[in-house]
């Protein structure tokens, strides 16, 4: 397994912090742990999960490895699974 996720540093809606959560090996992968932590598919944006910060101890407890922002966009870089703003590329199919 190779889910990755950062330090809830971004806040979001409702005055928590989130974290990225992604998989640096596929996006099937990463649908099928997010199924797993709970997580709504509405958290899907492009080629991560918007992890909120009191789901971040349950994701590492699940096996999820902590890394730093910059190493979580280097490997889905090297993957192939970075999908940028603005991008021209297919659509991501959301999970059901």
């Amino acid at each position: 397994m190779s889910i990755i996720v950062d330090t809830p540093l971004w806040p979001g809606p409702r005055g928590w912090l989130f974290a990225h959560l992604a998989s640096d090996r596929s996006y099937e992968e990463l649908h099928t742990f997010a199924r797993h932590l709970g997580l709504d598919p509405r958290a899907f944006d492009r080629d991560h999960y918007d992890l909120p910060e009191h789901l971040h101890t349950r994701a590492l407890e699940l096996g999820a490895e902590h890394v730093s922002p910059r190493e979580l966009v280097t490997r889905l870089r090297a993957a192939g699974l970075r999908r940028p703003k603005g991008a021209l590329r297919p659509p991501v199919e959301r999970p059901r």
